[in-house]
């Protein structure tokens, strides 16, 4: 079956791994703007990452037949910089506008601080302004922060806003904040990833529960451990636990393209060739 990857960050994936998505039925994947293990501490930094996913990744991907797409914005976990997150978005526009960028994305919570609600506000007014859908990351669940607390303050914050619930996604969610996703109206994501987020039968028990519907899986393959095969492997699980055909597709392939959908840059090819390395050309 064909495959959309709905949130990964290949820029710290290898061309080997953009090989084994293609041969495992991925044909389009979504990359948010993420943080890149460092926080950075000039604007400039930002703006010459971002024509990384939006331009570099994107002809990685092509020579691996899967067709990229990427967000951009200033993610939570350096949005507690205000002064910096501001100089950022000032500067943030043509990369918005660019004909790759989709969605504006990862925003939201890290710590749940009055810094990251400011440029998570500044940023949701950006996506008003501009028409765009949003990717919203909820927070990790820790002893300093509570994930349900961090889901609660964005939807009172995207009601508040008036933003779009059907061009919302919000992702990142477990057993504890699927009934305020479901709720809220927006998209609810879930993160497969081994050990901070969801594993596959976890996935599994959600979507038994909630169903398939307005809902998007990703693997959000990153440096961490974690797995860019992970949606093949959970369309497997899900067979073997008597999910019919038709949930799968629609949850690993016409979910993610009905959301994307909605912006119209998103027009994905689903038969580039896979083109042979010892072609590529520097």
């Amino acid at each position: 079956m064909t495959i959309i990857e709905p949130h990964i960050h290949m820029f710290s994936r290898t061309t080997d791994d953009y090989r084994a998505m293609y041969e495992a039925g991925i044909r389009v994947v979504v990359e948010p703007s993420f943080w890149l293990g460092a926080s950075r501490r000039h604007a400039g930094s930002f703006f010459d990452y971002y024509p990384l996913i939006l331009d570099f990744e994107r002809e990685r991907a092509r020579r691996s037949g899967i067709d990229h797409y990427a967000c951009v914005s200033v993610n939570p976990k350096e949005a507690d910089d205000l002064g910096l997150a501001r100089e950022v978005l000032a500067g943030i526009r043509p990369y918005l506008q660019h004909e790759r960028c989709v969605a504006i994305g990862e925003i939201g919570f890290n710590r749940i601080t009055r810094n990251e609600e400011e440029v998570f506000r500044e940023q949701l007014a950006l996506a008003q302004e501009l028409n765009m859908l949003v990717l919203i990351h909820s927070p990790h669940d820790t002893p300093e922060v509570s994930k349900r607390k961090g889901v609660e303050r964005t939807i009172a914050i995207l009601r508040e806003m008036g933003i779009d619930p059907e061009r919302t996604i919000l992702d990142h969610n477990t057993e504890q904040t699927m009934d305020l996703a479901r709720d809220s109206g927006c998209w609810a994501g879930l993160t497969v990833y081994p050990y901070s987020k969801l594993n596959p039968r976890r996935v599994v028990d959600i979507l038994r529960r909630w169903g398939t519907e307005h809902t998007l899986v990703n693997s959000s393959a990153d440096w961490g451990v974690s797995d860019p095969l992970t949606l093949p492997k959970v369309a497997g699980y899900m067979r073997d636990q008597g999910f019919e055909q038709e949930e799968i597709e629609r949850l690993l392939f016409d979910n993610p393209r009905s959301f994307y959908g909605q912006e119209p840059r998103f027009r994905p090819q689903y038969d580039l060739p896979f083109i042979d390395p010892a072609t590529y050309q520097r």
